[in-house]
């Protein structure tokens, strides 16, 4: 088993993650607007049911990316010419849709290793060995940390050719500004001529959408619901998980799906790790995450003000999302 714990986040403590999840929450609570980061979905719980949902009817982004990444790898493998690369992956997770992309370049080419990046120790230890299993031929070094502080590891340990993979839309998670300031980061850390696969959910019919975000069995509002309970669980809060509902809606205005939680009554809530007692009115709202939509123009606008040409935009057969193929260009002029 291969893989490199970043020191930056060996010390990390137990007591210094508690300690910023508890500041995260009274900064969250103590807004005019109560909100909370959706990082904090995915703790154990969390991270079980969103694989739950990825598999729903009706949320299709999933499905869709697996579809473009089952019919790209040979396309995919043309950009990349006849030279040694190295896959990089930010944020791997379970590395499903990613082995259909390995399994397909690795019957094009020979010349290339896999590099998936996680926060989470534990996913990538089991990616490394399910595919030391699947994909004996390939090598896998796993590293543990975060996006940039592990590609400025890279940067510093190889000059091998690039081709980075951010799959899933977790570029969603980021309003406009925000996501071409994370998009010109990544492309600092990058070589003239790398490559970046990055995947874009498209905006579609709003029904769509909403279904995709308030599914009929619930397991949506369930992993949103969560995160009350690890407030529980962790900062010793004494929410009452029934007296919340779910609610994910569409804001036209911002191109985004908006999920919240909203309180159903006048209810007061302590947790005991602020000592602070919170005050929630009879159907006011925690804001959970933003999600944004798409349009292939605003994968063009983002690539051109971040330093990436586009190559190519792979979309899936219902046209509901898109891969790009984006090349660094090291030309363009820093601001």
């Amino acid at each position: 088993m291969t893989y490199l714990v970043l020191d930056s986040l060996r010390h990390q403590t137990e007591d210094a993650l508690n300690e910023q999840f508890a500041f995260d929450v009274l900064m969250g609570f103590s807004a005019p607007a109560k909100y909370l980061p959706s990082k904090y979905f995915y703790d154990a719980k969390g991270s079980r049911l969103f694989e739950q949902i990825t598999e729903l009817e009706e949320y299709y982004p999933t499905r869709c990316e697996f579809e473009i990444l089952n019919r790209v790898g040979g396309e995919l493998a043309e950009f990349l010419e006849d030279e040694p690369f190295e896959i990089v992956e930010l944020g791997a997770g379970d590395g499903r849709k990613t082995k259909v992309l390995l399994t397909q370049l690795l019957e094009t080419t020979k010349q290339f290793s896999y590099i998936p990046i996680d926060i989470c120790e534990t996913a990538i230890a089991n990616l490394v060995e399910s595919l030391n299993q699947s994909h004996p031929s390939l090598t896998t070094h796993g590293i543990v940390g975060d996006y940039f502080a592990s590609i400025r590891h890279l940067e510093n340990t190889s000059d091998s050719r690039k081709l980075v993979l951010l799959l899933g839309s977790n570029i969603g998670n980021f309003d406009f500004p925000s996501a071409k300031r994370f998009l010109h980061s990544i492309w600092k850390c990058l070589n003239h001529n790398d490559l970046f696969l990055i995947g874009f959910d498209l905006k579609k019919d709003i029904e769509v959408l909403t279904k995709a975000y308030n599914d009929k069995r619930g397991v949506t509002r369930d992993f949103n619901l969560n995160v009350l309970t690890r407030i529980n669980n962790e900062l010793a809060g004494d929410f009452d998980v029934s007296r919340f509902s779910h609610h994910g809606m569409y804001n036209p205005r911002h191109g985004a799906m908006e999920s919240y939680l909203i309180s159903l009554e006048h209810q007061e809530v302590h947790i005991g790790a602020l000592e602070k007692t919170f005050e929630f009115k009879p159907y006011e709202a925690i804001h959970l995450e933003l999600s944004h939509k798409y349009l292939l123009s605003d994968m063009q606008q983002l690539a051109d003000q971040t330093g990436f040409t586009v190559l190519n935009n792979w979309q899936d057969s219902q046209g509901y999302f898109a891969d790009g193929l984006w090349r660094v260009n090291k030309d363009f002029p820093e601001s």
